[in-house]
């Protein structure tokens, strides 16, 4: 059983990216209500997401549980080299926090049997 397989019951936002996550719960009323994510309504809403985090020594994929109150890190691997390579073609050497690509997407998404 892979570290995240235990995860995939949560509905994942597989197309949320972290800037989107920010605008949807830390500016609310920031985003528009035809858009792909409807705004924040209630202190009930939550999203899971996938983020790139490079500001450490090592890229890292990182499970996250957001809401208006507090963000929380459910999970965090080291990206293996294929997805690290594929990471560093798309940013470089950037620090911060990204997207994960499709292919790091696609990789998550086995890693917990994702058949959607």
């Amino acid at each position: 059983m892979t570290a995240l397989k235990r995860f995939s019951h949560l509905p994942i936002d597989w197309s949320l990216s972290p800037e989107e996550a920010v605008t949807l719960y830390l500016e609310w009323g920031n985003n528009n209500w035809r858009g792909e994510h409807k705004p924040v309504r209630s202190k009930s809403d939550c999203s899971y997401y996938f983020v790139v985090d490079s500001w450490g020594k090592k890229p890292k994929v990182v499970l996250i549980r957001r809401d208006s109150q507090d963000t929380d890190e459910l999970a965090s691997l080291d990206l293996p080299p294929e997805m690290l390579t594929d990471h560093n073609q798309e940013h470089g050497q950037s620090r911060g926090v990204f997207s994960p690509s499709p292919k790091i997407r696609s990789w998550l998404k086995k890693q917990m049997d994702f058949n959607g």
